[in-house]
């Protein structure tokens, strides 16, 4: 399991020799978008053969029924590797459905280290990192979405618990306003983005009030949203 980038900054600033030391010996690769996973590795080593390396896709559009195949090299015992989009495969990535299938099999998980925006997000902006909960996306109908912010607000205030989720980069400065608009103006608020990336990253936390005079240039920029009881 590989994280990838999350950003465009160096690779050796955010992702550990070793993890390159494991992708340089690795002939089958388990990805989200065989692209983007081509373009990561030559980042990473330009000199990874990547002609030699088979590559299975895996995302939103693969066939479940496929899903055991996917593996078949692994049990063979030919080591695979597994990377998302971007961040930590497993994570808020259906890469999560083959670990699941390996595990069953009682076949070898390794979790490399490597950056995560979710974790990152929750370092700096100083709620409980005791207690928290990532929520993924929330639903785009207004009715649900309203609903369920409320909810994790409730759950934020009783069990002291830190809600976590994303939306997608384009609907981020809309995002915002429909968080100021909906949370209590007391309720804390972080946003954290560009996480890596020297010239975008940002992670501010500020009472939903305080933010209502605020605004941030991210709509293309990928983004965490947490919220905490003060």
């Amino acid at each position: 399991m590989i994280p990838v980038a999350i950003s465009d900054a160096p690779v050796e600033d955010f992702i550990p020799h070793g993890n390159i030391e494991v992708m340089r010996g690795l002939r089958h690769f388990i990805v989200e978008n065989v692209r983007t996973a081509r373009r990561f590795l030559k980042k990473c080593d330009r000199e990874i053969d990547i002609d030699a390396i088979t590559f299975y896709e895996l995302n939103g559009h693969t066939d479940r029924n496929i899903l055991p195949t996917l593996l078949e090299p692994l049990r063979k015992g030919e080591p695979m590797g597994m990377m998302s989009e971007a961040g930590c495969p497993g994570v808020a990535d259906p890469g999560a459905e083959v670990a699941r299938i390996a595990q069953a099999e009682g076949l070898r998980v390794i979790p490399l280290a490597g950056p995560s925006s979710i974790l990152m997000s929750l370092m700096a902006s100083g709620f409980n990192g005791q207690g928290f909960a990532f929520n993924g996306y929330l639903p785009i109908e207004n009715d649900r979405r309203v609903k369920v912010i409320k909810e994790l607000e409730a759950r934020a205030y009783k069990h002291d618990m830190t809600q976590i989720f994303i939306e997608t980069p384009y609907r981020n400065a809309r995002f915002l306003e429909f968080l100021v608009a909906t949370l209590r103006p007391s309720t804390l608020l972080s946003v954290a983005s560009g996480l890596t990336d020297p010239q975008l990253e940002s992670a501010v936390t500020l009472p939903v009030a305080r933010w209502r005079s605020r605004s941030l240039a991210m709509d293309k920029t990928p983004a965490i949203f947490l919220i905490s009881k003060p």
